[in-house]
C-alpha cells in the first residue's frame, strides 16, 4: 500500500470545521425560478470554458409548508449554468411531473415518498397505497440530443435544454413501458468496441423482489437503444450506481433486507423498511456487455452472470473501473453500514460524529479464480467522485471528489479533493468553515493532451451569505484555490448529480 502525500489548506479557526446550523441552511426550499446573467464574480471565467453545466436535486423540501421526511423525497429542480465567451448565465426550473403539478394545485402532499414522506391522515390514509411519486430529482444528462431528468424508480422526463420546460416522459421509441425504471446513474463509454469505437451511453434498472432483475440498456449517439438485456440475481437488491469497463457492467449488491409489511400498512415509507444485514457479505455482480462466450475474463464461458463476495459494507457510488491483467479493478466509496432512515427522525439533526465516514476502497476482482482483494485508497470522508470522461471504464490516474475538511472522522462535505493514483499526491481545497460542497464535475480543456488539463466545476453553499457559488478550480492545481467564484443571487438546495456538455444553451 503506497503512502500518499497530502497538500491541503490549513484551518485553525476551531476543532470542528463546520457549524450544523450553517449546514442546515442549504436544506431550504427554493421556490422561485430564476433566469439571469451572473455578474457578481470573483476572479475570471476562462474564455476557453464554453458549454453547459446541468445540475439536478430536490428543490422543494416542503409542499405548502408540509415538510418532506427526507430530502430524497423532494421534487426535482434543474439548474443550468451556461458558459459562453467568458460569461455565465443561470437558469433553474422545476421538473413539471404530473405529481408535482397536482400537489402544487392542491397545496398539500398527495403522494407517499420512498424515504418516509406520508400523506396527511396517518397510517389509514397511507395503507395499501403503493403509488409512488416520480420526483425526477436525481440526475440530469444531455445525450442523443435530449435533455433528460432521471429518477431511478421510473421513466425519465424530457426537458427543453434552452428553457428547461418539461416536454413529457421519455420512452425511447417504445423501448420503455409506462412506469418502467431507467436508472439515474448512466455511464458514458467514450469508445464502444461494439459500435466501431463510437461513444455510447450505458444504463441499468432494477426490479427488486424475492429475486432481482437487472436490465442493462445501451444507447447510441442518436439516443436509440441498441442493446437491452435482463438478468436475474438472487434476493432483494438495493443498487443505486454501477460501473462499466469495455466488456462488463459491475454492480455491488449491498447486504440489506426489505420488510414490506410496514410499508403496505401505511406505517413507513419503502426506504424505511430496508435494514442493513451486517453479518451478510456484499455481493459483486459482473455482467458481460456481450455474449459470455466472448468475454475475455470468463475462461469457461459457461455463465452469464458472475457473483463474487466480499466484506460486508454499503456502497452508493463508484469512482471508476477498468480491466487489467485478467482482473477487473473497481474503486468505490464504501460505508461500514447503511445509514438507515427512521420514521421519527429529522434529517437536519443528523449527528455526523456518530456515523462512520464513506471511504474509497479499491477492489481487485478475478472472475476466473472467484477471488476479491481490496485495499484502502482514501480514509478521509468523501463522496461524489468525478473522472475525465475519456477515462470512464479505462485505466486512469486522477479523480476529483467532494470531501470533508478534516482528514479523519465523519463530517459534511466542505472541500474538494484531487487524488493522483500514480504519484500518490493529494490536493485539497476547502471552503470551511462556512462553505458546503457538492458533487464536482471535471471538464476537459479543448484540445488538451494531459488527463488533468481542465477545470473542476461545483456548487458551494455559502452559509455566511445564504447563497450558492459556482466554483471553478484549475484541475491541475487545487492548491491555488478557485480561479473564479460566481456568486448566485440565492441558494440552491443541496443537490445530487449533474453533467457538463460542450453545447451552449441560451434561450
Amino acid at each position: 500500500m503506497q503512502t500518499f502525500e497530502v497538500q491541503e489548506q490549513v484551518f485553525t479557526a476551531s476543532a470542528k470545521s463546520y457549524n450544523r446550523n450553517d449546514w442546515q441552511g442549504g436544506y431550504k426550499s427554493l421556490k422561485q425560478e430564476f433566469d439571469y446573467w451572473i455578474d457578481n464574480i470573483e476572479g475570471h471565467i476562462p474564455t476557453e470554458l464554453n458549454g453547459t453545466l446541468f445540475r439536478n436535486g430536490p428543490g422543494l423540501l416542503d409542499v405548502n409548508g408540509q415538510p418532506v421526511h427526507h430530502p430524497f423525497d423532494g421534487d426535482g429542480m434543474i439548474s443550468r449554468i451556461t458558459f459562453s465567451n467568458g460569461r455565465a448565465h443561470f437558469r433553474n426550473r422545476f421538473v413539471r411531473t404530473a405529481e408535482y403539478l397536482q400537489e402544487q394545485k392542491a397545496g398539500k402532499i398527495l403522494y407517499r415518498g420512498v424515504f418516509g414522506t406520508q400523506k396527511p391522515g396517518g397510517w389509514l390514509a397511507n395503507a395499501f397505497d403503493f403509488k409512488l411519486k416520480n420526483i425526477a430529482n436525481t440526475n440530469v444528462i444531455y445525450s442523443g440530443g435530449k435533455l433528460l431528468a432521471l429518477w431511478e424508480a421510473a421513466e425519465p422526463h424530457r426537458l427543453d435544454p434552452y428553457t428547461l420546460e418539461t416536454l413529457g416522459k421519455e420512452y425511447f421509441n417504445g423501448v420503455l413501458s409506462e412506469g418502467e425504471a431507467f436508472g439515474a446513474h448512466p455511464r458514458f463509454d467514450p469508445s464502444s468496441h461494439f459500435d466501431d469505437g463510437e461513444p455510447c451511453l450505458v444504463n441499468f434498472s432494477i426490479k427488486p423482489g424475492l429475486s432481482t432483475t437487472i436490465t442493462i440498456f445501451e444507447l447510441d449517439t442518436t439516443g436509440k437503444v441498441v442493446r437491452k438485456h435482463a438478468h436475474s440475481v438472487p434476493d432483494f437488491a438495493f443498487i443505486h450506481d454501477f460501473a462499466i469497463t469495455p466488456n462488463y457492467c459491475i454492480f455491488f449488491q449491498n447486504p440489506v433486507a426489505f420488510n414490506p409489511i410496514p410499508f403496505a400498512l401505511g406505517m413507513r415509507g419503502a426506504g424505511e423498511c430496508i435494514k442493513f444485514q451486517p453479518n451478510q457479505p456484499t455481493r459483486i455482480i459482473i455482467i458481460p456487455r456481450r455474449s459470455p462466450l466472448k468475454s475475455p475474463l470468463n475462461k469457461g464461458g459457461k455463465t452469464e452472470v458472475e457473483i463474487l463476495e466480499t466484506h460486508s459494507g454499503f456502497v452508493f457510488h463508484h469512482v471508476n473501473a477498468f480491466e487489467q491483467d485478467n482482473e477487473i479493478i473497481i474503486d468505490s466509496i464504501c460505508y461500514e453500514s447503511l445509514p438507515e432512515v427512521e420514521p421519527e427522525s429529522d434529517f437536519r439533526q443528523v449527528d455526523f460524529e456518530a456515523l462512520k465516514p464513506g471511504q474509497i476502497w479499491r477492489f481487485h476482482l478475478n472472475p476466473h479464480k472467484k477471488t476479491v482483494q481490496r485495499q484502502l485508497l482514501e480514509s478521509r470522508c468523501c463522496e461524489f467522485p468525478s473522472v475525465h470522461p475519456q477515462k470512464v471504464g479505462r485505466p486512469y490516474r486522477y479523480f476529483y471528489i467532494g470531501a470533508a475538511h478534516a482528514p479523519s472522522g465523519n463530517a459534511p462535505l466542505q472541500a474538494f479533493l484531487k487524488i493522483d493514483l500514480e504519484s500518490g499526491e493529494r490536493q485539497l481545497w476547502s471552503a470551511a468553515p462556512r462553505g458546503y460542497a457538492s458533487e464536482p464535475v471535471f471538464v476537459r480543456r479543448p484540445n488538451s493532451q494531459n488527463e488533468d488539463d481542465g477545470w473542476v466545476l461545483a456548487l458551494v453553499y455559502d452559509a455566511a451569505c445564504d447563497r450558492s457559488d459556482v466554483v471553478i478550480l484549475d484541475a491541475r492545481n487545487f492548491n491555488q484555490g478557485p480561479i473564479a467564484r460566481l456568486h448566485l443571487k440565492h441558494h440552491i438546495p443541496y443537490g445530487l448529480h449533474g453533467n457538463f456538455t460542450s453545447e451552449v444553451f441560451l434561450a
